[in-house]
Order: C-alpha cells, then structure tokens, then sequence
C-alpha cells in the first residue's frame, strides 16, 4: 500500500487541530475519542500502534475513522512481517469499513500472490483472488478523489500512478506462480515504467521474469540499473547481482563475483 497515505495519517493524527479543520474528513465524537486517536500519533512502533488503534476501535465502536484504523492495523502487521493477519485485517477494512478501500486491495491483492506457491492445492482460486483485487484497485485508483485537500493535484496524479503500480506488481507476481513468465514480464514492465519512482525490488522482478523468458541481456540491462542506485537497500543489491549471475551463465558467460548469503528472490 502507499506509505505515504499511511504516513500522512499519522501525521494528522499527532496534529489532531489540523484534521478537525477540515470538515469533509472524519471527526472524533467525543474530546476522549479525540484523545485516543492523538495516541496512535505517538505510537513508536507496529506493536504499541496495533494496540493503539484497537484501543480506538473497541472503546469507540461508531467512531469515523474505522476504516483507516483497520487499514494502520493490517500495515502493522505487514511491517511485523506477518502475512496472515496482514489479511485479516485489510478483509476487514472492505467488509467492516470501506468497500472501495483501493488500498485495502492492493494489499491483499500483493499479500495472496506473495504467500501463494506452485503446488498449493488451491492455488488457482488464492490468484484470482489476488487478480481480482489488483484489477478492482486500478479501476478504483482511476476515478479516485483526493484524500486531504492540502495534497496538490500534481502529487496526486504521482500517488496514483504508484498505487497503480503496485496493483501491476502484484499481477506480476500472480503470473510468476502459475509460471506464465511472459504475462509476468508485461505486468512488471508496466509497473516499472509507470512509477515515479520505479521500485528496486520490482525492477529485480522484472529482471528475474526476463531471464526466465530467455532475455537475458534485458535482465542484465535492467539489474545495471539497479545496483546502479547508490541508496537500494544491500540485500536487494544481492538478489540483483544473484539474478545477474543467473543471466550471465545463461549467456554461456563468466561467473562475475557474487555476495554471499543470496539463495532467493525478492
């Protein structure tokens, strides 16, 4: 999901006189309801701001900014790397708060493809789902209205376009389980070129679905790229240059030097 919009929200909720000046946003009913949101500012962590939020949704069951609290629940889960309930929560954000909650559905739409393998029994229904998520998120992202009025319509247009990647991404990652590489490749081109600030570790996907669809000068040309970035975090640097090696022997090349550790993909 954009972190922006989730860091914005936390933004507004430490500065709770900002949020009550806009009348379109939601409201706290109450100067203790108002309270309880200021605490999810100050939380520190995915745990304390878990709780902090439940705090929000068990004492104040009317309160407007269920949707949103739900949504900091399951995006703290995901920070804790924990997938199931990740999707718990983000259900509940479509079922309890915001049915057209885009991103609700991108991550569940990345959440099922990410956790999906090969021979799951029921792999084919757990992917379309994820489909079916990330192409709700790219209609919904399309004719979607700005969430603060202080967002510019130039950031907004920027936001879009990565929510709309990601919806991409994971219909990439859709395709790489039921190994159609070359609907992979498209999907993750696609999420590349439309983002304003392409993802290293999608490009690193790209590249991955490139060598798997025998276009291994495209795969090294794109992961150059990558370890190119002075600021790409180290481990994604070691998929990429593992992914390079793959290309490269593929090629019938040398083995250029590799970091040690890299046994998977991002």
């Amino acid at each position: 999901m954009n972190r922006a919009v989730i860091a914005a929200f936390i933004a507004l909720l430490a500065g709770l006189s900002s949020l009550l000046a806009q009348p379109k946003q939601p409201q706290p009913k109450t100067k203790a309801e108002a309270e309880a949101l200021q605490a999810i500012g100050a939380a520190q962590d995915a745990d304390s701001r878990i709780k902090a939020c439940e705090n929000v949704i068990i004492k104040f069951a009317d309160t407007e900014f269920k949707p949103m609290l739900l949504m900091m629940i399951a995006d703290a889960y995901r920070t804790k790397g924990d997938i199931e309930h990740e999707v718990i929560y983000a259900e509940r954000v479509l079922k309890e708060g915001d049915p057209k909650s885009y991103q609700a559905m991108l991550m569940l739409a990345e959440a099922i493809a990410q956790r999906t393998r090969e021979f799951d029994l029921d792999r084919e229904e757990k992917l379309t789902r994820a489909d079916k998520f990330a192409n709700d998120a790219i209609a919904a992202i399309k004719d979607a209205t700005k969430p603060r009025p202080d967002i510019t319509d130039e950031q907004w247009e920027g936001f879009k376009k990565d929510l709309t990647a990601q919806a991409h991404q994971a219909l990439g990652m859709a395709a790489l389980v039921r190994k159609k590489y070359d609907v992979a490749v498209t999907e993750f081109k696609i999420a590349v070129d439309g983002a304003t600030q392409p993802d290293p570790a999608t490009m690193v996907r790209l590249a991955s679905a490139y060598n798997l669809t025998g276009k291994h000068d495209d795969a090294i040309a794109m992961l150059d790229k990558v370890m190119a970035q002075p600021d790409v975090h180290p481990t994604i640097k070691q998929f990429a240059q593992a992914e390079k090696v793959r290309a490269i022997q593929a090629k019938g090349g040398a083995k250029p030097a590799a970091p040690q550790g890299e046994t998977k993909k991002p």
